[in-house]
């Protein structure tokens, strides 16, 4: 029976939501804040559909629905959201939405972070081993542009962020990760507990013969496993537990038996890094869940290169090698990316900021960093707090940071973009923010 659907947001996942509840013969309406102007590719797409929208704000006319479908990152807050659940709408994400019209079986991965590289990693494991995978979500394709074109059989590896979690009412994935949880998007939940409960929804719907997987290492992951009602398999570098960890050299899978199997050495990941090697830890638990053996694990995790992004290699010139990390939102994140390296490094910094706490970086660049070029709104910031101990600079422009850092680096040096924050303030999104400074460092000359 069809109904009235309206979607909130007309980014790449509220496209995607309006695309297949059309197709599904709803009546579909869109309300987008942006100008039409801004979006006149998205109108002339929405109009093929016979899809009516609005664009420049929302209007009451969005509340003209049985069911509300929301973008990710429109917080609880905002007023049609708020007076949508005063009227007994339904409320749901894009992610819920899709996830009613397939029964294949969901890897959902989530994490303040290492999400994506999870993500895209868990699918290159399974379709290599011969298991058709799809990865999914926040790592780029929204779930509801692949509906019409899944095969029963394929593995959905879906990246989850907490904007799409805070959304979810049945979604039911048949193995959740749980990467780490450490303070992000504080602005949007509200705290920190909050954000923490957020995450754990993940495995809300899941029981029976489904399948957490958690860090053991994180405090607020690992806590998790008391709320879990179905199997738990933990990762961990620093204890053996059951599932798979570090001994000496070594990644090591533990049964639920006790029954005990050597994966590989850690050197021979292909991605670099301890992050990486929880990561690694984390994608092998899925697939084993697939049977899928552990040679092809291991042939997998040593050939797999990375997401870009994500600590890629950009370009050696003139000796120095230049690495773009603008997935690196948080702090947390650029912890991990200043840990991967044991050459010095000349980092650029700043951005918009979600309650940093840089002080949590203070031994890292003690014994790691050379220089910090600073950009952004957190330019000053950055600035002020390591400028007594590390030579600090400011640059208005990334172009201009890679400027600076080249500058400042030596042969045999690492230029470093692992920002800490936010891209918002300079750039709409962190790729358009490594696109800018891949393209910066490919024109040095």
């Amino acid at each position: 029976m069809a109904q009235n659907i309206t979607v909130l947001g007309a980014g790449k996942s509220g496209l995607a939501a309006a695309e297949l509840a059309s197709q599904q013969g709803n009546r579909v309406f869109v309300s987008e804040s942006r100008t039409e102007q801004q979006c006149a590719d998205i109108k002339v797409r929405l109009d093929q559909l016979g899809v009516e929208s609005e664009f420049g704000g929302h209007t009451n006319r969005a509340l003209q629905a049985s069911t509300l479908i929301l973008s990710p990152g429109i917080p609880p807050t905002h007023p049609i959201r708020v007076e949508a659940r005063n009227r007994n709408i339904e409320v749901i994400g894009e992610l819920e939405y899709a996830s009613r019209f397939i029964s294949n079986k969901i890897i959902a991965v989530t994490g303040t972070n290492g999400k994506t590289t999870t993500t895209a990693l868990t699918g290159y494991i399974l379709n290599n081993a011969g298991t058709s995978a799809v990865t999914c979500g926040n790592i780029g394709t929204p779930l509801s542009s692949l509906i019409s074109t899944l095969s029963p059989d394929t593995v959905v590896v879906a990246e989850v962020s907490s904007y799409q979690l805070d959304s979810i009412a049945d979604f039911h994935p048949f193995i959740s990760i749980i990467l780490n949880i450490t303070p992000d998007h504080i602005g949007y939940h509200g705290s920190f507990q909050d954000y923490v409960k957020c995450k754990w929804k993940i495995f809300s719907r899941q029981g029976g013969s489904d399948i957490v997987v958690l860090n053991a290492d994180d405090e607020h992951t690992a806590s998790a496993a008391s709320a879990v009602r179905c199997t738990t398999a933990f990762f961990s570098t620093q204890r053996e537990v059951k599932g798979a960890f570090v001994r000496g050299d070594e990644v090591v899978f533990r049964s639920s038996s006790n029954k005990e199997e050597v994966l590989m050495p850690t050197h021979r990941l292909g991605l670099p890094g301890l992050h990486n090697t929880y990561n690694s830890m984390a994608s092998a638990l899925a697939s084993r869940a697939f049977e899928v053996s552990n040679e092809a694990i291991r042939e997998s995790l040593e050939s797999f290169s990375g997401v870009e992004h994500r600590l890629e290699r950009v370009r050696i010139y003139n000796h120095i090698t230049y690495i773009n990390d603008s997935k690196a939102t948080n702090v947390n994140a650029a912890w991990f990316a200043l840990a991967s390296f044991d050459r010095p490094i000349v980092w650029i910094a700043g951005g918009r900021a979600d309650d940093n706490d840089y002080s949590l970086l203070d031994e890292l660049v003690a014994t790691n960093v050379k220089a910090i070029v600073c950009i952004g709104e957190q330019a000053d910031v950055v600035f002020n707090h390591w400028c007594t101990t590390r030579r600090c600079v400011k640059a208005h422009t990334l172009t201009e940071a890679v400027q600076a850092a080249t500058e400042l680096a030596e042969q045999h040096d690492i230029v470093l973009l692992s920002p800490a924050c936010k891209s918002f303030d300079m750039f709409s999104n962190y790729e358009e923010r490594g696109r800018m400074f891949k393209q910066a460092v490919q024109d040095l000359k």
